[in-house]
This record gives C-alpha cells, sequence and structure tokens, in this order.
C-alpha cells in the first residue's frame, strides 16, 4: 500500500480561480474549531464535538499533515479537503488488500452553495491524479446527506455500494484518475 504521507506534496499551494488549497496554519485554527463544533456541518459526521473540549486538545496549528488541504478563499480558511487511507476492515472498499485513498472535504455553512467545495475537490483530484496515476479514489457520504451525494456525483465519482455503517445507510463511490475530474 502506498501511504499519502509518502507522497510527494506539493511544494506550492493549490491554486483555482478563487481558491488557494494550502497547508495550515495557526491562523486556521478558529475556522477548525468552527468546522469540529458546528451542528450543521457534523449534522452527517456523528454531530458536533463539544467546544470546550475541541478547544482544549486542538493543536494550535491543526492539520498539518500531508493529506489535509485548508480551503483559502480570500485569505480566510472555509473548509477542508482530505485524502486518508480508508481502513481495509471498514465496510466499501475497491481494492483487495490495501486501503483505498479517500477523499473527504468539509466546509463551514457560510461557504456552502457556491461551488467552492466542487472547485476544491476538483483541483485536489486533479493533483492526486498526477502524484498517484493509476491510484482509484472513493467517497463514503451518508446516503441521506443530497448535498454531498450530489457533489460527489459531480466530481465524476460513480457509486459502487451502499451499506449500514454507523446506524446509517452509506453511499459509496469510486473515481478514477483516468477520467478527469470537471
Amino acid at each position: 500500500m502506498t501511504e499519502l504521507g509518502s507522497v510527494a506534496w506539493p511544494s506550492a499551494p493549490l491554486r483555482t480561480p478563487r481558491l488557494v488549497l494550502r497547508e495550515s496554519e495557526a491562523r486556521d485554527r478558529t475556522a477548525y474549531v468552527e468546522l469540529l463544533t458546528s451542528s450543521q456541518v457534523r449534522a452527517y459526521l456523528g454531530g458536533p464535538r463539544p467546544r470546550e473540549d475541541v478547544e482544549r486538545t486542538l493543536p494550535d496549528v491543526p492539520g498539518r499533515r500531508p493529506g489535509t488541504f485548508v480551503v483559502d478563499h480570500g485569505g480566510q480558511m472555509i473548509g477542508l479537503v482530505t485524502f486518508d487511507r480508508r481502513d481495509p476492515a471498514r465496510p466499501g472498499r475497491v481494492r483487495l488488500r490495501d486501503g483505498d485513498a479517500e477523499l473527504s472535504y468539509a466546509f463551514l455553512p457560510t461557504a456552502w452553495g457556491q461551488g467552492y467545495a466542487a472547485e476544491a475537490c476538483t483541483a485536489a483530484l486533479r493533483w492526486f491524479a498526477g502524484a498517484l496515476p493509476a491510484e482509484p479514489v472513493v467517497l463514503c457520504t451518508q446516503a441521506a446527506n443530497d448535498r454531498s451525494v450530489r457533489l460527489a456525483v459531480k466530481l465524476g465519482f460513480t457509486e459502487v455500494e451502499r451499506f449500514e455503517e454507523f446506524d446509517a445507510e452509506q453511499w459509496f463511490g469510486v473515481w478514477s484518475p483516468t477520467e478527469p475530474a470537471r
């Protein structure tokens, strides 16, 4: 299995017409707290975490690791796009032995409905296709999360299966780097 940490992470931020995908910085901590404690953002992610716990345990520079892109608009963090290895013991997978590369995203509610998630995820998928050209990417979201399922389909993910996990039906899809992100 290729670890995402062994992939040459971009030496410069990824840029789109409106966004910058970059490493986390100390100034992003407040937005991280909002993402983790928002009942809207966390509605399909197990619910909001207690603010006091997040503020106490979150590092000064949160999320600084290969696989995590802060999505910046106008100098402010508006969301995250991440790549992680999906635990092969969990339901939903494409590769039989190794953990699949899994795309995740979360955006502050003020950024919803403006196309930022599609723009950021498309840029991240293009980068990923260049870094690991033969590797598919998977995405899992609650089937009830209509917005997330629509975004996955817009990005070019094809539904593979649905299954029950975390007491909810999950939508599981795959994206192939041979088909460019739209």
